[in-house]
């Protein structure tokens, strides 16, 4: 019976679990690991940091995974938030279609970066670490007619900054320098190499 416990107890600490609600998020993370499940946080995210961007979506990531963490003290936890930057203005998930508008209005013919704050919590193991990515992303020029053509196709409402680099990019993107995957929502390059230094897969 004991070594059933020590067996079972080892097993439920490698279990991963990502607090997260975003289906592309799973999709992405199921390309380097199938073994894990769901748990949706339900923390607000802040939206501001006085240390600015990069530590506001670190510890929006850090929020998710702690509020799921929780509740699964023994289960290794993912939390993530990635945020649009244009220069000093944070963007995050559009309110209305005028607000995503507004977004790619601004971000039209430009430079921006995409963030995404990363942590990961194992309370049985005493463990908490956060990390960042950012990849740059640069817009073509755009004119409402093609901003409205792309919102035809393209949900905005749960996407930072309005857009989604894996769904009809060629309307809007003109370049992006850095990790693809990070632009979606999860930097998987810098994902898989922390999970094999946890042990996780």
């Amino acid at each position: 019976m004991q070594n059933f416990v020590e067996k079972a107890n080892k097993k439920d600490s490698n279990r991963l679990i990502l607090g997260s609600a975003s289906p592309r998020r799973s999709e992405l993370l199921r390309k380097i690991t199938s073994d894990f499940s769901i748990s949706i946080s339900a923390e607000d995210e802040l939206d501001f940091h006085p240390d600015g961007s990069l530590e506001l979506v670190q510890e929006n990531a850090r929020l998710k995974a702690c509020s799921v963490a929780n509740d699964y003290p023994e289960s290794w936890v993912l939390g993530a938030d990635t945020l649009v930057t244009l220069g000093t203005l944070v963007l995050g998930k559009p309110k209305s279609m005028d607000d995503a508008f507004s977004m790619l209005r601004m971000l039209s013919g430009k430079t921006h970066e995409v963030s995404t704050g990363l942590c990961l919590i194992n309370r049985a193991k005493n463990y908490q670490k956060k990390k960042v990515d950012t990849s740059k992303v640069t817009f073509k020029k755009l004119d409402d007619s093609t901003i409205k053509n792309y919102f035809l196709e393209v949900n905005p409402f749960d996407k930072a900054g309005g857009y989604a680099l894996q769904t009809r990019s060629d309307l809007i993107i003109k370049d992006f320098q850095g990790s693809r995957s990070n632009v979606i929502g999860l930097p998987l390059e810098l994902l898989e190499k922390w999970f094999r230094e946890t042990d996780i897969i």
